[in-house]
């Protein structure tokens, strides 16, 4: 009777311990995306996060190295937009301003900035600054020939700017499977956890958040070594 009651204690202590612990919660099963960015823990929180890189990912359409994203339902979606009357008349851009995020002589000097660094490395890095909707969206492809059926040229980058409402991160980062090696995953976390949050926008302006993060890729791609996982610090590249 005696070892009865005690086993019958040592259930109830387990029970009360266990409803008054903190319980685990798994996030939703993970899906390799053809499109995706480096998604950033940051101080922007879990849910835009998520949200921001559905949208980049359906409007920027490009075939890049597979990140892992949660699935989301078919509801939180967005649609794909393709408006080619939303390019520039003049071919060849390396910097697309659908929203004017840059002045002139920035987007002047990033233009000439990534010009170069295709001429020196091979490496293509491309910037689309945007409100989306109102975004070329897949028509970007074309105009700047990537990520085609059967293409073998995998050596770019596609930075998509976008404030989304003042929510979230502004840097969402399109990197094809060439350049992964030289630029691993953990490095576009950091780069977007360090320049794109809301805080670091509100204390410098988005122009400085972009021109930053360039200044590293850039910086990274035309070393010596061709490799980055931490984001250079005090880089100055006359911007």
């Amino acid at each position: 009777m005696a070892l009865l009651k005690l086993v019958s204690a040592v259930a109830f202590l387990v029970l009360s311990i266990e409803a008054f612990s903190p319980h685990t919660h798994t996030l939703p099963s993970q899906t390799a995306s053809s499109l995706s960015a480096a998604t950033p823990n940051g101080n922007d929180g879990i849910t835009s996060s998520i949200s921001r890189r559905s949208a980049v990912h359906s409007l920027a359409g490009l075939a890049i190295s597979p990140l892992l994203l949660p699935t989301l339902p078919a509801s939180a979606r967005l649609e794909g937009v393709n408006k080619p009357e939303l390019l520039p008349s003049e071919p060849g851009l390396n910097v697309i301003q659908v929203e004017k995020f840059l002045t002139k002589g920035q987007e002047k000097r990033l233009n000439g900035l990534l010009t170069k660094l295709e001429a020196d490395t091979g490496y293509r890095v491309r910037i689309l600054c945007q409100a989306y909707p109102t975004t070329p969206g897949l028509a970007i492809r074309d105009y700047w020939d990537l990520a085609k059926e059967g293409a073998k040229d995998d050596k770019f980058v596609v930075l998509v700017v976008d404030q989304f409402g003042g929510k979230g991160n502004v840097l969402n980062f399109n990197v094809g499977d060439g350049v992964k090696f030289a630029l691993p995953n953990v490095f576009w976390t950091r780069l977007s956890s360090k320049y794109g949050t809301t805080f670091f926008v509100k204390e410098n302006g988005i122009d400085l958040a972009i021109t930053n993060a360039i200044e590293a890729i850039v910086t990274c791609l035309s070393s010596e070594d061709q490799f980055c996982v931490n984001v250079p610090e005090g880089v100055s590249l006359g911007m």
